[in-house]
């Protein structure tokens, strides 16, 4: 069971450090309050070559559940269910 445990737990910061790597590569919102001053993009440009961007956010998702699905299971396998 401890094997099990010490695998689980190296998966598991292996998808931590993944998933802080996709989150930093993700590119900022910059729209803010420029877009009261008009500039705001289209629906157009946001849309030209945002799949390099969707996919990022996808994997990303992907990656926080395992994160967290992995972290409760590391909670229950160790015992420290009240």
């Amino acid at each position: 069971m401890q094997v099990l445990i010490v695998i689980l737990a190296v998966v598991d910061i292996i998808v931590c450090i993944g998933l802080v790597a996709l989150v930093a590569l993700q590119e900022g919102d910059e729209t803010g309050l420029g877009s009261l001053a008009g500039n705001f993009e289209t629906f157009m440009d946001k849309s030209k070559g945002g799949s390099f961007e969707e996919k990022l956010q996808k994997l990303t998702s992907i990656m926080a559940i395992s994160f967290a699905v992995l972290s409760v299971i590391l909670y229950l396998l160790t015992g420290r269910v009240a």
